[in-house]
């Protein structure tokens, strides 16, 4: 169905012929490309390998691990585990860098090599482009069998990165605990199940119900934690009558949260809401990707900070940080970073420090919503075809829009007045996303179907 190589990994179906779906060639050959890329970079020869709860996990993982021993590098398994874990194992073991076995918010039948750097951090284009050119030629040279690498089974991740969201300082367990929060979590039958319910326990929250608690990989939803696909957690929240609902993606590094009478939070006021009580402690400044919503700019200002926003992409939200030397930042699908823990976006610390603002608050968490704009962002997609000049079409829609400010940084982003439009091709998917922002649904709504019959037209 798709094999999509990006800065956010290489990623496909799984099945089909090779080059046009993650096939076990293609696994061999990009891991085998990515490993060689490592060993020239002269960073060392360990990496850490982790994976989410896929069906397709454990056939992808050994793949890559026997790969890389026999290019002569040493692994560290993690096992079950999840992104921002698996980036920070590689910090803490001081690799060269590391593989997440993941295709994150994807349905089932997809799985990704999401690369990292010995930072662990992803890795950026250029190093992109130079482990995809060593994959097209093949350019690898494996050991012989007394230089192997060797393979070694590590726990304790787990235990490491829940400790290292309790110790950070602007996580307060006391509050929380004071709270007596009952929390509803959809775990989404990945790895989410391993990991957040020792975390909310650890954080003071006693009473925790775990929705899809069994680690199949075989979804009972759609694993992209939008409004569409958490009914299951509404309906819970309410059932149970709990303070909140949390879902995570499978491999945590998304977080989204529903209020107490069943309503979304919204996934772009995670951050939101995260940065505000940041900044309330650490006022500095803040990046987004640009198709988040303008909601962080206005609280960020509101502390004195400035606000970049960055092109779509973990690595790109990161080196606007760096270059802002930001305090807090990440993306409007519930990503958030926190620099000074790691580069990386973290549902488990996203967690701790949503708790923490929520239980300052005196009220409940619908109240606490209520704290910050009302803004809505329409969010739609156009599948593309194979060979789609998706260029050609957004140089018309330039032209078109000419008298418009317009930026090209990542696709197309068009501004209304207070209102606008991003428009650009997906780094995990084989479609065109269009992003629209109003203080009104139906402004938002008809923006977007506008640019939408544009690409249509000119297609």
């Amino acid at each position: 169905m798709a094999l999509i190589k990006s800065i956010s990994g290489i990623r496909g179906t799984i099945g089909g012929s090779t080059g046009d779906n993650l096939t076990p060639l293609d696994i061999v050959k990009f891991s085998a490309a990515y490993g060689t890329w490592l060993l020239q970079a002269g960073a060392g020869k360990t990496v850490v390998i982790g994976r989410d709860g896929r069906i397709s996990g454990s056939m992808v993982q050994e793949l890559v691990v026997n790969t890389l021993l026999g290019l002569g590098i040493d692994v560290i398994d993690a096992g079950l585990s999840t992104t921002p874990t698996v980036e920070m194992a590689v910090i803490w073991e001081k690799a060269a860098g590391g593989i997440i076995i993941t295709a994150s918010h994807n349905p089932k039948e997809w799985n990704a090599l999401k690369l990292l750097n010995s930072k662990g951090e992803f890795i950026n284009a250029e190093i992109g482009k130079q482990i995809l050119d060593l994959a097209a030629a093949e350019a690898f040279s494996f050991q012989t069998v007394d230089k192997l690498g060797t393979y070694t089974k590590k726990d304790g991740y787990l235990q490491q990165h829940i400790d290292a969201v309790l110790n950070y300082p602007l996580v307060d367990v006391e509050i929380i605990r004071k709270k007596g929060l009952k929390v509803v979590v959809d775990v989404i039958n990945s790895t989410g199940a391993i990991y957040v319910p020792p975390l909310l326990k650890a954080l003071g929250v006693e009473d925790v119900v775990v929705l899809n608690a069994d680690v199949t990989g075989k979804f009972s939803h759609n694993p992209e934690p939008l409004p569409e696909n958490l009914t299951e957690l509404s309906a819970a929240v309410r059932n149970h009558k709990a303070h909140l609902g949390i879902a995570v993606d499978p491999d945590v590094d998304r977080l989204c949260f529903v209020c107490e009478d069943g309503s979304m939070f919204g996934e772009e006021y995670t951050l939101v809401a995260v940065a505000d009580y940041v900044l309330s402690k650490r006022p500095g400044n803040t990046v987004s990707n640009m198709s988040s919503t303008k909601a962080l700019k206005e609280v960020t200002l509101k502390y004195g900070g400035t606000y970049s926003p960055s092109a779509v992409g973990e690595v790109n939200v990161v080196n606007r940080m760096k270059e802002l030397n930001a305090v807090i930042g990440g993306e409007g699908n519930g990503g958030i970073i926190v620099p000074d823990l790691h580069y990386g976006r973290d549902a488990l610390i996203g967690i701790g420090l949503f708790l923490s603002a929520l239980s300052y608050h005196k009220n409940g968490i619908k109240s606490f919503r209520a704290k910050y704009p009302d803004y809505f962002i329409s969010k739609n997609k156009i599948e593309l075809e194979k060979g789609f000049d998706l260029p050609s079409i957004f140089e018309k829609i330039k032209v078109k829009y000419k008298n418009q400010p317009i930026n090209t940084e990542d696709g197309l982003k068009i501004e209304f007045d207070t209102d606008w439009v991003h428009l650009r091709s997906s780094n995990t998917e084989p479609i065109i996303r269009i992003y629209a922002e109003s203080s009104f649904e139906t402004t938002a709504n008809n923006i977007a179907l506008r640019l939408m019959q544009d690409i249509r037209e000119f297609m």
